[in-house]
Parts: C-alpha cells; sequence; structure tokens
C-alpha cells in the first residue's frame, strides 16, 4: 500500500508490524455503558440538532473540516431501529451534500469504524479540491499528519453547513451559535 500514489508514507524503511496474538473475550468498547459514554454526555454539545441526532464539528485536525454525526439516544449501528436507520442514510446524504458544496472542497469522506466507541458516531472527512494524495483510505491518516487547519475557517465552514442542513432537513443550530 505505500506504492500506491495516495500513501502518506514512503515505501523504503517502513515495516509492517507483526499481528498480535487475539484477545478473547474481546475488551469492552468505551461508552458500552450509557452512563459511562461520553457522547451520552455530551448531548448538549453540536453544531446542528432534531429530536434524534446531532452533528458535532472535531476540532484540532489537518483537513478542513471533521464532522461527526452521533444518535442522541444510546445506539450502535446494529442496535439503530428502522426508522433511524433510513433516517441516518437521509442525513449523511445531505451532510456529504452540504460539506461538498463549500468552495474549496472536492469530496466529504464518510466513515463509520465502530472499534473505540459503543455509541454511534460517523465521520464525515472533507478533502480539500485538487489534492488528489488525500483520496480515499488515506485520508484518516494524513489528518493525523497535516499540520492543525486554522480552527476560524473550519468554524465558519461548520457554520455554513449547519445552516444548510437546517435548510434542507429541518432542525437547528447550536443555541451557543445563535
Amino acid at each position: 500500500m505505500t506504492g500506491w500514489e495516495i500513501s502518506p508514507f514512503e515505501p523504503d524503511g517502513l515495516r509492517v508490524a507483526p499481528l498480535r496474538p487475539p484477545v478473547l473475550p474481546e475488551p469492552p468498547r468505551h461508552g458500552e455503558d450509557p452512563s459511562d459514554c461520553d457522547s451520552c454526555r455530551s448531548k448538549e454539545e453540536g453544531i446542528w440538532f432534531n429530536d434524534r441526532w446531532r452533528l458535532t464539528r472535531i476540532e484540532r485536525v489537518g483537513v478542513p473540516l471533521v464532522l461527526m454525526l452521533h444518535p442522541l439516544e444510546h445506539f450502535d449501528l446494529a442496535d439503530l431501529p428502522d426508522d433511524m436507520a433510513a433516517e441516518l442514510g437521509v442525513l449523511s446524504t445531505h451532510i456529504a451534500r452540504h460539506v461538498q458544496a463549500l468552495p474549496h472542497i472536492a469530496r466529504a469522506h464518510v466513515y463509520r469504524i465502530g472499534d473505540g466507541g459503543a455509541h454511534l458516531h460517523v465521520w464525515f472527512f472533507a478533502r480539500p479540491e485538487g489534492q488528489a494524495q488525500l483520496y480515499g483510505s488515506w485520508m484518516v491518516i494524513w489528518d493525523d499528519l497535516l499540520p492543525e487547519y486554522p480552527a476560524d475557517v473550519a468554524e465558519a465552514d461548520a457554520a455554513i453547513v449547519a445552516d444548510a442542513l437546517v435548510a434542507s432537513y429541518g432542525g437547528r443550530r447550536s443555541v451557543a451559535d445563535d
């Protein structure tokens, strides 16, 4: 993979770490118990809300904008009721459209990993226009390697996305942003 044009690493001298033996049972993810869940404790934080979802901006990132969508109630992807699963698809599409409508953004990468936290969280990474090296699965790695993107620009972009989401999907902006 280091030979891929989009790799952030030079292939010379890079080694694959040995695969460790399995650990069974697996250790619990953070927040398996809703009373110990950071997302459940942070229900009031975000840039956009509706009755079932909230959208937050992740700060101190290397790409122009990183947003995270969380259900307000403690669900993981496999636990999501069918009506919320359908809403997740439509809502994710609206968020991606609004991120991609920003003038300096080419694509919105959407990720759901799910190994670190038990509360569903879907990531939206904005790939800057013209940065072909940030294509695909390496985008998350590049985000960690790049210098911090200007917070004021990211905050303004997040506000544009939140306003567009209110207009296209409903919900409300954060009270703190009014």
